[in-house]
C-alpha cells in the first residue's frame, strides 16, 4: 500500500555525499519562541508524492548506502509547534488513562462475561471521563485531596537530609510544577537550580552592570550605594520557562530556566522587593515590596500592567492561585485579599499579633503564621481567624511535654476552643516567629516553620473549621521557606542561621541550605 510522505529537499541523499544533518538551533525551538500564535506552514499538494517506502525504510536505506547518520526517533518532535506539543502530550495522557481504566475494568469484570465489546468500551470511556473530571476539579481547587490522614510519622532515622548547601542563609525556594526541579536563593545573591532526585546543582551568574542597564535596570537612587544582589524571594512559572527573583535592589529580575540567562529587569518599586509569585497557568507575575505596593507584570510581553494599593506598612508575603486574586500580608497587622478584576479588596485583621506569612488553602480559605508563634485558619466569610493554634512554635526546654490531650487541642464543654500547645518557659522570642507556611496543592495538609528546631505538620479540617496537629519534624535553624511536592511525597525547607528579613537572632549550629524530608502515605 502506498504511503504519502513529504518531498524532501535535495540533500546529500540525492548527491550521494556523506554530509550530516544539522541539528535545530535553540532559536527555532518553540520553548524560546515568544509568538504563541505562530502557525505551522501549510504544505502544498505539489510537495506530496507517492512512495512505496516509509520514511523509516528510506532513511535506513540511505544510511546503508551512503553511510549517513540517522537522527534519533525523538528528533521528529523538534520542529513541532507549541500547540502540536500540547496536543501530543494530551493524547499520551489520555492513552495512559485509558490503559488504567482498562486494567480496572478487567479486574471488575472477571466474573462477568455477558457484556459485549461495545458495552465494555463504553464503560471504559465513562471511567476515563470521570478520571479527567476529577483531575480538572483538583487542578482548579474545587475538590480537596485528603492527605493529612494518610501521612505516616517518619522514624528517627528518616529525617531531613541536606540536598543543596549555601554559604549564606537561604531566603527562598521554589519547586517546578512537575516536582523534578528546584530553585533556591540566599542572602549572598546566589541563585541555584538543582535536581530534586540527584541533588545536582547549577548556579545562575549575575550579568554585568552594563548588561543589567540594557535589560532595563536603573541605577541606585544614591550614587554612593552599591548594586545589591541580596535576593529575598523567587518564583517559577507554571510551564517552567521563567524564574523571577526580587531583592534589595528594588527590581524584579526575570531569568530563563533553560539557559540560566538574565532576560529582563523590571524597575518601578521604590523599596526592596519582598516577594514575587506567578499566577497559575498564566504569564502574569505579582510582586510585593516594602514600598507598600503590589505590581502586576506580564513576562511574555515584558511589560508593566497594574499597581495595587492598600497596605499602610511594608508587605512581606504574597500568594495567588489560578484566579485573579492576590493574598498579601503586611507589617500593618492586616492581611488583604485583592480582587483584581473588580478592583476591590477585603481586609483581615490579626488579633494581638503581627502576621509574618500566609498562603492559600483554596479560593475560600487561608493559612497564616504570626510573630507570637501561633498559626491561624481564615475564611473568606469572616474578617477574623476562624481557628488559632497558640504557641505552635514557642521555644521550650526538651524536658517539657505537650500537656494537652488530643494533639494539643483543648475543649470547653461541647464547644471547641482554639488549640494551644502550652509550653511554660520561653527562651528566645525571635526563634518562635512563624517565618514560613505552606499547603500541599489542593489538599488538607499544611506545614509551618520557625527557629525552634522543628517543622510542624497540620491537618486542615474545613468542615469543623479546625487545625489538627499531626507531628513535628526536627530541623535546626530558621526555616525561611517551605514547599510541598504536589503529590505530597516530600517536603522542602530552606534553612539558615539567620532569618530571611533580618538578623534578630542567630543559630550557629544550623547549616545553610535546602533540606528535604520524604513523607510516606498509607494506601
Amino acid at each position: 500500500m502506498k504511503n504519502r510522505v513529504r518531498k524532501k529537499k535535495p540533500s546529500s541523499l540525492a548527491n550521494g555525499t556523506n554530509k550530516k544533518k544539522s541539528r535545530v538551533s535553540l532559536d527555532r525551538d518553540p520553548f524560546f519562541n515568544h509568538d504563541s500564535k505562530r502557525r505551522r506552514q501549510k504544505i502544498d499538494d505539489d510537495d506530496v508524492i507517492d512512495s512505496d517506502e516509509t520514511d523509516e525504510e528510506e532513511e535506513r536505506r540511505a544510511a546503508s548506502d551512503g553511510g549517513e547518520e540517522v537522527e534519533e526517533v525523538g528528533s521528529e518532535f523538534e520542529q513541532e509547534t507549541a500547540d502540536e506539543k500540547r496536543q501530543r502530550l494530551a493524547k499520551a495522557h489520555l492513552e495512559k488513562l485509558r490503559e488504567i481504566a482498562r486494567m480496572e475494568q478487567d479486574e471488575e469484570e472477571l466474573g462477568d462475561e455477558e457484556l459485549d465489546e461495545e458495552e465494555k468500551a463504553g464503560n471504559r470511556d465513562s471511567l476515563v471521563a470521570q478520571m479527567l473530571q476529577q483531575e480538572q476539579l483538583e487542578e482548579s481547587g474545587r475538590v480537596r485531596r485528603s492527605i493529612a490522614s494518610s501521612i505516616q510519622k517518619p522514624t528517627s532515622v528518616d529525617q531531613f537530609q541536606v540536598l543543596v548547601r549555601h554559604r549564606q542563609p537561604v531566603t527562598a525556594i521554589a519547586l517546578s510544577s512537575d516536582d523534578l526541579r528546584g530553585f533556591s536563593a540566599s542572602k549572598d545573591g546566589t541563585i541555584v537550580h538543582w535536581d530534586v532526585d540527584s541533588g545536582k546543582s547549577e548556579k545562575y551568574a549575575w550579568p554585568s552592570k552594563e548588561t543589567l542597564r540594557s535589560h532595563g535596570a536603573k541605577d541606585p537612587q544614591n550614587s554612593s550605594m552599591k548594586w545589591s544582589k541580596h535576593v529575598l524571594s523567587l518564583a517559577v512559572s507554571s510551564d517552567g520557562r521563567y524564574l523571577a527573583t526580587g531583592g534589595l535592589d528594588r527590581h524584579v529580575h526575570l531569568w530563563d530556566t533553560r539557559t540560566r540567562d538574565h532576560i529582563q529587569a523590571f524597575p518601578g518599586h521604590k523599596g526592596p522587593v519582598s516577594d514575587v509569585h506567578f499566577r497559575q497557568g498564566t504569564p502574569q507575575l505579582f510582586s510585593a515590596s516594602f514600598d507598600r505596593q503590589i505590581k502586576l507584570w506580564n513576562v511574555e510581553d515584558r511589560s508593566y500592567m497594574q499597581t495595587l494599593f492598600g497596605h499602610q506598612s511594608e508587605i512581606v508575603t504574597i500568594d495567588c492561585l489560578r484566579k485573579e486574586r492576590v493574598l498579601t500580608v503586611g507589617r500593618d497587622r492586616t492581611m488583604r485579599l485583592y480582587k483584581v478584576p473588580e478592583e476591590s479588596q477585603l481586609v483581615f485583621r490579626a488579633p494581638m499579633a503581627s502576621l509574618e506569612c500566609a498562603c492559600f488553602i483554596n479560593n475560600e480559605e487561608f493559612f497564616s503564621g504570626s510573630d507570637d508563634g501561633s498559626v491561624q485558619l481564615w475564611s473568606l466569610t469572616r474578617k477574623k481567624p476562624v481557628y488559632i493554634v497558640k504557641n505552635a512554635h514557642a521555644v521550650f526546654t526538651p524536658s517539657e511535654k505537650l500537656g494537652a490531650t488530643d494533639n494539643g487541642i483543648t475543649y470547653s464543654g461541647d464547644r471547641r476552643e482554639n488549640g494551644c500547645l502550652k509550653p511554660e518557659n520561653y527562651c528566645l522570642a525571635a526563634q518562635s516567629w512563624v517565618s514560613s507556611v505552606t499547603v500541599c496543592s489542593n489538599s488538607d495538609l499544611a506545614a509551618s516553620g520557625a527557629g525552634n528546631g522543628a517543622v510542624r505538620l497540620w491537618g486542615i479540617e474545613s468542615e469543623s473549621s479546625r487545625i489538627r496537629f499531626l507531628f513535628e519534624l526536627p530541623l535546626v535553624g530558621f526555616v525561611n521557606a517551605l514547599a510541598f511536592a504536589k503529590s505530597g511525597r516530600f517536603l522542602l525547607a530552606g534553612v539558615g542561621q539567620e532569618q530571611r528579613l533580618g538578623r534578630w537572632g542567630r543559630i550557629p549550629a544550623a547549616r545553610n541550605g535546602v533540606a528535604v524530608q520524604s513523607l510516606k502515605l498509607s494506601e
